[in-house]
């Protein structure tokens, strides 16, 4: 019994040794694998992570992305949805009603209100001062109006009121207010005759007065001048016009022909009582004298008019004057 447990015992502390030479051997192996990682890692190479990451790091890389998308969905959004977005947080969060947020609509102003407001229906230059963006609204509005005719609205004829105001671009171009009937709700275009009004008004509590032209038919121009004869425009002939624009140089030359004839009458005076003292000659001999000299005497007279001076220079029309006098039958 002896022998076998020796034997045994023996079988056994061999097989101890055996194990302990199987871990020396594969932490060699380790250590060399570790040592040929060590001398093959690239300096910028980043080590391994032999351990897992803690809660918190995940957590935060999480809300880093939250964050960034929440970002990038913002700012697709608008003023407009980002205000209605925030809105329906703070309700959510907080409680609340949308009727609490929505803000009074009464006090709006469109453009169009600011207009009917600080309209003028003639500027001033005292209304350019303390110019405030409604009142420069305005002003443009009026520089862009056409203020040649006006559109009249005659509906209340029999009161004596009347309407006016200026054209639009669009009036002017489809001819409205000046081939067309001036008035507001009449569109004929045969029989028109020109009106000058003094159209009396009050404006931002003052009281002001224009002379405005107007183009109406017959049935309207009755209706203008139903209580009382207003000025009618009418066009001169054109004879009168040439005229006209011809006076003022046929009086320049009729002063020049009186000066010249009593310069002409003096020399002539001269002349015959030189003659008359010192010829002793016949009525033959006189009276051809008398020719010559009548014969002599335009021809020392144009002779003077070249030499008094320059030739009197003719002004060129620009070409503005020459579009008014184009226009001129036109704008009555």
């Amino acid at each position: 019994m002896d022998d076998l447990v020796k034997v045994h015992g023996g079988g056994g502390y061999d097989s101890d040794f055996s194990d302990e030479d199987g871990q020396g051997e594969s932490s060699q192996r380790g250590l060399k694998r570790k040592h040929e990682e060590e001398i093959l890692q690239k300096p910028f190479q980043k080590g391994r992570h032999s351990k897992v990451a803690h809660r918190s790091l995940h957590s935060n890389e999480v809300d880093r992305e939250e964050a960034r998308n929440r970002r990038a969905h913002l700012i697709s959004m608008n003023a407009f949805e980002r205000h209605k977005k925030f809105v329906g947080d703070y309700i959510l969060y907080y409680g609340g009603q949308m009727v609490d947020f929505k803000r009074s609509v009464a006090k709006d102003k469109t453009d169009l209100d600011v207009l009917r407001e600080n309209h003028r229906f003639l500027w001033r230059d005292e209304d350019e001062e303390d110019m405030t963006w409604e009142k420069e609204l305005a002003k443009k509005y009026y520089d862009k109006l056409f203020k040649e005719y006006c559109i009249a609205d005659l509906s209340r004829y029999k009161e004596n009121k009347f309407g006016f105001r200026w054209r639009t671009e669009n009036e002017v171009v489809s001819g409205k207010g000046q081939f067309q009937c001036g008035n507001k709700h009449c569109e004929k275009e045969e029989g028109l005759k020109s009106w000058e009004v003094n159209f009396a008004y009050v404006e931002h509590g003052e009281k002001r007065n224009a002379l405005v032209k107007l183009r109406l038919c017959p049935e309207c121009s009755f209706k203008l001048n139903y209580h009382h004869k207003r000025k009618e425009v009418k066009a001169k002939p054109k004879t009168e016009m040439l005229l006209d624009q011809n006076q003022k140089p046929a009086k320049a030359k009729a002063k020049k022909k009186k000066r010249s004839s009593s310069h002409s009458k003096k020399h002539k005076h001269k002349k015959h009582r030189d003659r008359s003292t010192s010829s002793s000659s016949s009525e033959e001999l006189q009276n051809s004298d008398k020719d010559s000299d009548a014969g002599d005497e335009p021809e020392d007279q144009s002779e003077g008019d070249h030499w008094r001076g320059p030739a009197p220079a003719v002004e060129e029309k620009s070409r503005e004057e020459e579009f008014d006098e184009y226009f001129e039958d036109m704008f009555l």
